[in-house]
């Protein structure tokens, strides 16, 4: 079954997107975490959706012309080393 969504607005703070779920004028996607208040409290529900979770690229980035502190550095490493998969 494949879904054609007619996207009529766009938003980019997850505040904004659960106001507007709740106010029941559309559905939406953020993280899971974003929503652990409103689950508990049974404000929102969350629907099992094939072919997700949606995977997202995310990125390590730093100022280019900015040497690092010892402890950037480190945790910078420890995310490399331990999430280096996920990063591109």
């Amino acid at each position: 079954m494949s879904w054609v969504l007619n996207i009529s607005a766009e938003m980019s703070a997850s505040e904004a997107i659960k106001q507007a779920v709740s106010a029941g004028l559309c559905f939406g996607i953020v993280s899971k975490h974003t929503i652990e208040l409103e689950l508990e409290t049974k404000r929102l529900c969350v629907l099992d959706v094939e072919e997700m979770p949606i995977i997202r690229h995310w990125y390590l980035v730093h100022r280019k012309d900015k040497k690092l502190s010892p402890i950037a550095q480190t945790f910078m490493t420890f995310l490399l080393n331990e999430c280096g998969d996920y990063l591109s």
